[in-house]
């Protein structure tokens, strides 16, 4: 079992910026996919970006980015391979959401091979992220 603790949301204008922060319990696999997720209200969960942690057979080193974020959020690991955060800037109101953090346990992932939101094991409780116009 992988605990996820996701943290860094809050309130901010357009244009401005926020970061988030996951923190994994358990270090029991070698390598992991992991993501962020957001569900805006009355819509469908849909995947941010995701990345897998080094530390894998296979580094990814193109991480996947939705194109409604490309080129304003950045996906990166921690000093370890549980921990990952999600700088966004320049933000719109669009991008109100509940962000989750996700772990696809044992899972290769990148930009060039992705994966399906079925396929992620494990997920955080989500931080609210809002965005005023």
């Amino acid at each position: 079992q992988v605990r996820l603790e996701e943290s860094g949301g809050g309130s901010v204008q357009a244009g401005g910026s926020l970061g988030l922060s996951c923190a994994a319990s358990s270090n029991s696999y070698s390598s992991y996919c992991l993501g962020w997720f957001r569900q805006g209200p009355g819509k469908a969960r849909e995947a941010v970006a995701y990345m897998t942690t080094a530390g894998a057979v296979y580094t990814s080193t193109s991480p996947y980015y939705a194109d409604s974020v490309k080129g304003r959020f950045t996906i990166s690991q921690g000093d370890t391979k549980t921990s990952l955060y999600l700088q966004m800037s320049a933000l719109k109101p669009e991008d109100s959401a509940m962000y989750y953090c996700a772990a696809a346990a044992g899972r290769y992932c990148s930009g060039d091979y992705r994966l399906d939101e079925a396929d992620f094991d494990f997920w955080g409780q989500g931080t609210q992220v809002t965005i005023s116009s």
